[in-house]
C-alpha cells in the first residue's frame, strides 16, 4: 500500500495529480459552466491546479483542502505564478473532516479522492453540506472498463466491490440521490502520462538519493506501479470526473 510521502515524491513533477490532461481539465471547466465569481471548494485538492487554473482562466474563486503540506506549498506557488493568490486559499487538513459554512459554494469537488468519505456514497455526504442550492458536485472516480480477473484486485490495491462499471457507477449516484448531468472521461493515454511519468520521476529520485533510507520502498513502489498498470490497470481501469446535481431535478 502506498503512502502520502511516496506520492509526494512520485508526483513531484506533476501538476495534475490524476489521469487527466490539461486540455480535459479545461474542458471540465467548460462543461461545469465555471464562470466569473463561481465559488469552488476542492476537497483533497493536491497541488491546486484545477482551482488555480479556473481562477486564472474563468474568474472563479475558492478554497482547496489537502493533507499534504508538500502539495499545498506547490499549490500556493502556482497561485502566485498565475496571479490568483487573492482569489484562492489553501487549507492544510483532513478533507473528510473539513467543515465549510453551509451552502457557501457553488461547486464542491473531490477529484480522485473518494477515500475521504470511505467511498463514493460517503464522500457525497461529506460534500453536500457546503453546496449552495442548485450547485454542482464534481467527483473524480475510478470505474471498471470491463470485469477484471480476480488477481487484478490485489495488484491494483482495491476490493472487488469498491468500484463499478459505468452503468453501475450511475446507479451509485442515483442511489445517493444525485443526478449525473455531464462527465469528462480519461483515456488510456491519460493513464499512461499519469502513471508512467511517475516511473521516470522515481528513477531520477533514486539516482539522486542512493543512500536515502526510503530508497528501497520507493523502488518497490515503482515496481508495483509498473506491473499493476501494464498487467491490469491500462485495460481494466477507467477514470473520469462526473458532474452531478446534489439533488435530482
Amino acid at each position: 500500500m502506498s503512502t502520502l510521502w511516496q506520492h509526494e515524491i512520485a508526483e513531484s513533477e506533476h501538476r495534475v495529480l490524476n489521469p487527466f490532461s490539461e486540455d480535459k481539465l479545461g474542458l471540465l471547466g467548460e462543461v461545469a459552466r465555471i464562470a466569473p465569481g463561481t465559488r469552488i471548494l476542492d476537497l483533497a485538492c493536491g497541488k491546486g491546479e484545477m482551482l488555480c487554473r479556473w481562477a486564472a482562466e474563468r474568474g472563479a474563486q475558492g478554497v482547496g483542502v489537502d493533507l499534504s503540506k508538500v502539495f499545498l506549498s506547490a499549490a500556493r506557488a502556482r497561485a502566485e505564478e498565475l496571479r490568483v493568490a487573492e482569489r484562492v486559499r489553501f487549507v492544510h487538513g483532513d478533507a473528510g473532516a473539513y467543515r465549510a459554512e453551509p451552502g457557501a459554494f457553488d461547486v464542491v469537488c473531490c477529484i480522485g479522492a473518494t477515500w475521504i468519505g470511505g467511498g463514493l456514497a460517503g464522500t457525497l455526504e461529506v460534500m453536500r453540506p457546503a453546496l449552495a442550492p442548485g450547485g454542482l458536485l464534481l467527483v473524480g472516480e475510478v470505474f471498471w472498463n470491463e470485469t477484471p480477473p480476480p488477481a487484478a484486485y490485489a495488484a491494483l490495491g482495491c476490493e472487488p466491490d469498491e468500484f463499478a462499471d459505468l452503468a453501475g457507477t450511475l446507479g451509485r449516484f442515483e442511489a445517493a440521490g444525485a443526478e449525473l448531468v455531464e462527465m469528462v472521461l480519461a483515456d488510456a493515454g491519460d493513464w499512461d502520462r499519469y502513471v508512467a511519468s511517475q516511473w521516470w520521476t522515481v528513477h531520477q529520485w533514486l539516482k539522486a538519493h542512493p543512500g536515502d533510507p526510503r530508497a528501497g520502498e520507493m523502488r518497490a513502489f515503482a515496481d508495483r506501479a509498473r506491473r499493476s498498470h501494464l498487467a491490469y490497470g491500462r485495460r481494466y481501469l477507467g477514470w473520469g470526473v462526473f458532474v452531478l446535481r446534489g439533488e435530482p431535478a
